[in-house]
């Protein structure tokens, strides 16, 4: 594939991923500004037939789109660094199992190893970095209103592990349906 090919692919699939980014849904009753989107999918696509650095470049890409042009002021400054992390955890343990042999074995290997390491790292990000800002920045102090243990462990980590799922799900329903188109890309 030519750079200019590759580069093309990788404008395009960031573009449609922060179309995606638009729509938000919650998946968690009574925590409603923890919101999940499929913008990942483009990303995954990106690493199914171009490479991590690509697929990486993708959500980096569509990250940058929606901090220049659906920005939420703190709410964006605080979660999209957040969601980045996330995915890119999740895009990583995909490219360590998947990329190399795409089997439905590995795929659900790939898969369970995504959801639990960005469900895991969501948790101490959610410790360290998301809650302290939220209270001194947004004046949303999660401690006070709900408990910090109440918060990561009946809210955040199900919220990871619930998207990770889905998202699992979704990718292979439309990996599985394009395929045919993908394998003239897969490198």
């Amino acid at each position: 594939m030519t750079n200019t090919r590759k580069m093309a692919l990788i404008a395009i699939l960031s573009a449609v991923s922060f179309l995606l980014m638009l729509f938000q849904l919650p998946l968690i009753p009574g925590a409603d500004f923890l919101q999940m989107d499929f913008s990942i999918l483009p990303v995954l696509i990106g690493l199914a037939i171009l490479d991590a650095k690509s697929s990486l470049t993708i959500l980096l890409l569509r990250s940058l789109l929606k901090l220049l042009l659906n920005s939420n002021g703190v709410a964006t400054y605080i979660g999209l660094p957040m969601n980045i992390l996330a995915m890119g955890i999740f895009i990583l343990s995909f490219a360590m199992i998947w990329k190399k042999r795409k089997t439905p074995k590995q795929f659900a290997l790939a898969a369970g190893v995504a959801t639990l390491m960005s469900s895991f790292g969501m948790l101490v990000a959610n410790y360290l970095y998301a809650v302290p800002l939220y209270a001194a920045y947004a004046n949303f102090d999660i401690k006070a209103i709900l408990g910090l243990g109440n918060y990561l462990f009946a809210m955040v980590l199900p919220f990871n592990f619930l998207q990770g799922v889905s998202l699992s799900l979704a990718f292979y329903g439309l990996y599985t349906v394009m395929r045919p188109i993908l394998k003239t890309y897969e490198k």
